[in-house]
């Protein structure tokens, strides 16, 4: 299947995926909390196995922002108490992910993630280079992957919950939590691969609202769209009538 050459592509056939969260702060976007969930994959690309759940508060450099706050939960005090360094935490974060760190992929919901990393990478002159570089030598945006085949009604990328929700996955919380945030990735991802059919049928309904469809194309697959055969000779005709 399509969706699934292209997905073992980006792999780089990798047995291995760390799932990835980070929050940051509101202006400077340093990280400030850090959730992962190691999975092993079978022979399909589907989840084997994952470990539990790593977490981390980290401490920046400039302030939270009420914003970030409020939407996370995370305060100043927080970090004071319980935060690591930057580099702990990337430290940590390969000792997780064990042996398989240099041969598996690191997989976040769209790229604000590798933004809040650079970030942190600027604010922070000690950090450890052959980790950071690991981890954006071999990153997936699962977003920007699953969004070429399900979109909304008006082509527009959903929401990792929204996706969530469109496969019927378990959901957990709170929101902007980095763990539950990384755990619900790591659904969303298998969801993907065990509910092909549902992939399928999105995935026409994309193409259906392709803007960039050749018009001779558009209705053969709105035909298709509602369940009509077409045949050869239809298909013919209908360039016919489009040179004509």
């Amino acid at each position: 299947m399509l969706e699934m050459k292209k997905l073992d592509k980006l792999l780089k056939g990798h047995k291995h995926i760390c799932f990835l969260d980070f929050e940051g702060t509101q202006f400077s976007h340093e990280m400030i909390a850090l959730g992962a969930v190691m999975a092993t994959l079978d022979k399909k690309g589907a989840i084997k196995s994952t470990k539990l759940p790593y977490k981390v508060f980290v401490r920046a450099h400039n302030k939270i922002g009420n914003y970030v706050t409020n939407l996370t939960g995370i305060t100043e005090d927080q970090l004071k108490e319980q935060g690591i360094s930057f580099s702990k935490a990337m430290e940590g974060l390969k000792k997780y992910c064990g042996m398989a760190f240099s041969k598996c992929t690191f997989c976040t919901f769209g790229n604000h993630d590798m933004r809040i990393l650079s970030q942190s990478i600027a604010y922070n002159f000690d950090f450890p280079k052959e980790i950071v570089s690991q981890i954006q030598k071999n990153y997936l945006d699962y977003s920007a992957f699953i969004s070429e085949f399900i979109k909304d009604d008006k082509g527009n990328p959903l929401s990792l919950i929204h996706y969530c929700e469109k496969f019927e996955a378990e959901i957990v919380g709170p929101n902007h939590d980095p763990s539950s945030d990384a755990v619900n990735l790591c659904t969303l991802y298998n969801a993907f691969i065990k509910k092909s059919e549902l992939v399928g049928e999105e995935y026409k309904k994309v193409l259906g609202n392709f803007s960039r469809v050749p018009e001779v194309v558009k209705p053969i697959i709105a035909k298709l769209l509602n369940g009509e055969e077409v045949t050869p000779r239809e298909f013919d005709d209908e360039i016919k009538k489009f040179l004509s």
